[in-house]
């Protein structure tokens, strides 16, 4: 089994320039955006910093690497062989979505998504000028779940575009092929279109298999486009390169009517890096024994500080999902554990800003020490007691 990787000490986290890192003052211990406090594999270290000393920062050139470099990872891991003359390089998984969208909706058109859901989904829909449709995910003790009637209702009414975020970003679920198998037959069946969000599933941890949409069946691959990066499973969402993915004739046309600019608008860094992180399997290997090891820490100092706050350990990824109702907090208990506990959270709010159910919840990135964790509980712990 692989080590762990170690975190950054917070005295140099702090002299980052990222958003994390930056966006709060220094009293505040900042645990919403998505980015690990961990070191950027060696092998994208090594080659960014020979591109520095060379001067090579100029625009992206076809970067035949890429694709391949995708595949191959994907068959290594998911069992999923992918077309490399159907992968289009984008800026990243934002722009990507937004432009397959100009490329296949048409005036009036509606976008489903399914709250609560990665925030920027709704942002998305809203710069596009779509009507949103939002049918939330069904949830038992936090266990989340699509909804398929609902979803079927939607679809009947005339959706043309499906947004999923596969694996699920905040709640942590990993959808089966089996439900992903359903949602394609019913996108048939009504003439929609998935789009799927998967830059979270390198980061699945291994009691749930992750399911590439495209992969499911040729049902998938008729209605099917995914839009993936290497910016999140390894650290480098700023160098801006993501790509889409199809694996159909008709879709890979409707891909190709986005702006031919769009690739050029990716940045040569972020392609490198990509390319180097796809062939870098010992070093997310090693970010999952850590992240596989935080998320049950955190079970653990939840247990032990605040019993009554929920949370499900989840399946993927480095982003918790809390039920801070029984703490009292409030209408924004995001805002007032920022005031009373100088600590930052993804407002639960924000991934789910037309229902009210997930008003009391708030989003824990615990890709970090172990010791900025228990610091992060602590603050809670005095937030909640300082009412």
């Amino acid at each position: 089994m692989s080590e762990g990787l170690k975190a950054i000490p917070i005295e140099e986290l702090r002299t980052r320039w990222s958003a994390k890192w930056r966006d709060f003052p220094s009293d505040v211990l900042p645990m919403p955006v998505a980015e690990m406090d961990f070191h950027v594999a060696e092998g994208i270290r090594n080659e960014l910093a020979k591109m520095i000393a060379n001067s090579d920062m100029g625009y992206l050139s076809p970067m035949p690497q890429l694709a391949p470099a995708f595949a191959s990872f994907a068959l290594r891991r998911w069992n999923w062989t992918v077309d490399i003359n159907q992968v289009i390089v984008c800026p990243d998984v934002g722009v990507g979505m937004v432009e397959m969208s100009r490329a296949v909706l048409s005036p009036g058109d509606r976008i489903l998504v399914n709250s609560p859901v990665y925030h920027n989904f709704f942002a998305w829909v809203a710069e596009l000028g779509h009507e949103i449709v939002d049918v939330p995910l069904l949830s038992h003790d936090l266990e989340y779940s699509m909804d398929f009637a609902a979803i079927e209702a939607a679809y009947k009414s005339g959706v043309a575009v499906h947004y999923i975020c596969n694996p699920a970003n905040p709640v942590g679920t990993v959808f089966s092929r089996d439900d992903l198998s359903r949602l394609a037959d019913l996108a048939k069946k009504y003439g929609v279109i998935i789009f799927s969000d998967e830059i979270h599933a390198p980061l699945t941890f291994s009691e749930i298999p992750f399911t590439p949409f495209l992969s499911i069946s040729e049902t998938a691959r008729e209605v099917g486009i995914v839009v993936t990066a290497a910016s999140k499973s390894w650290n480098i969402a700023g160098l801006k390169c993501a790509i889409v993915v199809t694996q159909n004739p008709a879709m890979f046309a409707l891909a190709k009517k986005a702006p031919a600019a769009m690739e050029w608008r990716a940045g040569l860094f972020g392609a490198v890096a990509a390319t180097i992180a796809f062939n870098s399997d010992a070093w997310l290997d090693a970010a999952l024994v850590t992240l596989d090891e935080n998320r049950k820490f955190l079970a653990e100092q939840l247990s032990e500080k605040l019993p009554t706050v929920g949370y499900r350990i989840p399946n993927c990824s480095y982003l918790a999902w809390l039920d801070v109702s029984a703490l009292d907090l409030g209408e924004n208990p995001a805002a007032a554990l920022l005031e009373r506990g100088r600590i930052a959270f993804n407002p639960g709010t924000s991934f789910s800003p037309n229902h009210k159910d997930h008003d009391h919840f708030v989003r824990l990135n615990f890709a970090t020490d172990k010791a900025l964790i228990v610091d992060a509980v602590d603050r809670i712990v005095a937030a909640s007691s300082s009412k």
